[in-house]
């Protein structure tokens, strides 16, 4: 008889993603933009190196913001970075807290006003 070769000995590439507590932190911001008016959608894109949230103020633009979660880069500059429109890095860091921050602010002055 021939070798059989099982299909699951073939390594998977992995995928990167957000744990559950990241993704509250995210979605709870994301939240509070929408109630605010300042967003309507959102993506997230899972790749094998990068997870990536999206937030658009419309459907059909590009996205106003990305939360970008790099773990390969995590020893060096930091997994997270917060991207523009543009695809300037706004900021960049190992604590989601502190990459949310320009978001957070952004929105403390929509309150107020």
């Amino acid at each position: 008889m021939g070798t059989v070769t099982p299909l699951a000995s073939r390594a998977q590439p992995r995928q990167t993603g957000f744990d559950r507590q990241e993704l509250m932190r995210i979605l709870d911001l994301y939240g509070r933009m929408v109630a605010a008016g300042k967003w309507r959608d959102y993506a997230m894109d899972f790749q094998r190196d990068v997870a990536v949230f999206s937030a658009f103020r419309r459907t059909a633009e590009r996205p106003e913001y990305r939360i970008e979660k790099r773990p390969a880069l995590r020893s060096r500059q930091g997994m997270w970075s917060l991207v523009s429109e543009g695809g300037t890095i706004l900021k960049r860091g190992d604590d989601l807290a502190n990459i949310l921050a320009p978001v957070e602010r952004k929105l403390m002055k929509l309150v107020r006003e």
